[in-house]
Parts: C-alpha cells; sequence; structure tokens
C-alpha cells in the first residue's frame, strides 16, 4: 500500500509504515527489482550459470528475502487492509509463487519466478496508471470484443459459402474461414496471398475482403484505442480530483488552526486588558 493518506497509527505501526513508504525505501526496492530481473535473465544462460551460479542464486535468495520482509512489514502495519488492496495482494501473490519449492509438481513455478519483476508496475506511479486504466477498460473492450465475434462469424460464414468449394485449405471449414480471415485482419499478405490469386477466381474477390479490413482492421482498432484512452482521462481525472480535495483538506485543517490560534490570541487579549484595567483601579 503505497498512500499518502496520513497513516491513523501511531508507535511502532507508525515508524514502520514511515519507513516503508519513504521514498528512499521505496527507490531501493526498485532497484532490487530491476537487479533482480537481471539476474534471473542470466539464469537462463548455461553459460554464465557454469561460471557463476551459485553468487547469482545467493544474490537472488538475498534479495527475495528483502521482499518477504517488505511485505511481511506491511502485513503487520496494515493488517486486515493489507488484503484490501488489490496492488498489495499481487505483491503479495508474486512473492508467495516465488517461495514455492520449485521441485516435483511445483517446477512449473519456477519459471513464474519471473512474475517478481511485475512488481515494478506497483511502485511507478505512471505505471499504475496505465495497468488501472487498462482494468477501467475492461468492460468497454468486452463489448467491442464481442460486436468483433458477431463480425467474424458473419464474414467466416460468407466466406465458408463463396470461396469453400475453390479454395478448401483456407475456407473449406468455418474454422479455418475464421482463422484465415484473423490473419488477413493481421494485414499479413492478404492482398498477394488470399486477394490477388482469387480474383482469377473470383474477379470480386476485392469487394468481400476490402470492407472487412476497414471494418475489422481499422475501425475496431480505433474503438480499441479510443476506450483505452478514455480509461485513461477518466483514471487521470480521478487522481486530480483527488489531489485537490486533499488540498482542500489540508486548507480546511490550516484555516481551522489559524481560526483557533486567532481565538486564543483574542481570550489572552481580553484577559489583558481585564488585568490592566484591575490594576489601573486599584
Amino acid at each position: 500500500m503505497r498512500e499518502t493518506r496520513p497513516f491513523p497509527h501511531s508507535g511502532l505501526r507508525g515508524r514502520l509504515h514511515a519507513c516503508i513508504v519513504h521514498p528512499r525505501v521505496q527507490a531501493g526496492i526498485l532497484a532490487l527489482i530491476i537487479v533482480n530481473a537481471v539476474l534471473l535473465g542470466l539464469e537462463t544462460s548455461p553459460g554464465i550459470m557454469a561460471a557463476g551460479g551459485d553468487v547469482i542464486r545467493a544474490i537472488d535468495s538475498a534479495i527475495l528475502t528483502v521482499f518477504v520482509i517488505e511485505i511481511a512489514i506491511r502485513l503487520y502495519v496494515h493488517r486486515t487492509q493489507f488484503f484490501r488492496d488489490p496492488w498489495s495482494l499481487f505483491d503479495f501473490a508474486v512473492v508467495a509463487i516465488a517461495l514455492v519449492p520449485a521441485t516435483g509438481p511445483f517446477s512449473v513455478l519456477r519459471a513464474l519466478r519471473v512474475l517478481r519483476v511485475l512488481r515494478v508496475l506497483t511502485i511507478v506511479p505512471s505505471m499504475r496508471r496505465v495497468v488501472g486504466a487498462l482494468l477501467g477498460a475492461v468492460p468497454g473492450l468486452l463489448s467491442i470484443g464481442a460486436v468483433l465475434l458477431i463480425i467474424y462469424y458473419v464474414c467466416a460464414v460468407i466466406a465458408t459459402n463463396l470461396f469453400g468449394g475453390a479454395y478448401p485449405d483456407r475456407f473449406g471449414t468455418l474454422g479455418r474461414s475464421l482463422y484465415s480471415l484473423f490473419e488477413i485482419m493481421t494485414l499479413d499478405s492478404w492482398s498477394t496471398g488470399t486477394t490477388r490469386p482469387m480474383m482469377a477466381e473470383f474477379p470480386y474477390a476485392w469487394a468481400f475482403f476490402i470492407p472487412f479490413i476497414l471494418v475489422a482492421s481499422f475501425t475496431m482498432l480505433n474503438l480499441f484505442i479510443g476506450v483505452i484512452v478514455d480509461a485513461m482521462q477518466t483514471v487521470s481525472k480521478a487522481e486530480h480530483d483527488d489531489t485537490l480535495d486533499a488540498i482542500d483538506r489540508t486548507q480546511d485543517h490550516i484555516e481551522a488552526e489559524l481560526q483557533t490560534e486567532v481565538r486564543a490570541l483574542r481570550g489572552e487579549i481580553r484577559d489583558l486588558r481585564e488585568l490592566l484595567q484591575t490594576r489601573g483601579s486599584n
């Protein structure tokens, strides 16, 4: 949890919280993540592991120990609140995977150790905004994907009926037509590899493929980009509003303190006047 709001607890929990959210500590964790990423890449080289494998594994274990200690501190500081934060759960999961013995039926988890590199997403604010925007755009992307799937299905049925007899290897079945249309959507040799050869037997084949490409490749792709951009703007606006709210709360707190001090000063001045009047009458 890398929040900017004041931590409500004092004592040891407050001091530990101030420590783990300190910019230098966060920068150190980020540096360890980058070093760990380099080490995981070096472990893929048999020659490097043969020369310095023990050192690499020792450094990797030391870095993992630091990650475990950090997670343990955050668990102690935030208690149940830790499990209500998606980013904290993500950090916990990627570190926990590295602790599972990579032997026997769990040997596949050894390859998943590289997921620790993804912790950089939880530390760098700009990356967190991008991931948050992508997650926020999922409903819109699913809707666009459903529309695209319908278009694909309709076009695949049409292509199978039109070209399946002459080109059974590409459009002989619905499944082959779907795959061929996906290949065409990527613009991978759609003209020289598909449309032009087919135009020798079907002169108006272009009238089917060009509209399909315009709709599937350009229009739908722009819709995907538009949804993601809109989600990014929504996240940025929400963060801007949160910043303004924090500034307003700070200003209100300062104004309240100033008003309290002014009232105290007025009381002291009133008491001083009364004291001077009493002495003057005596």
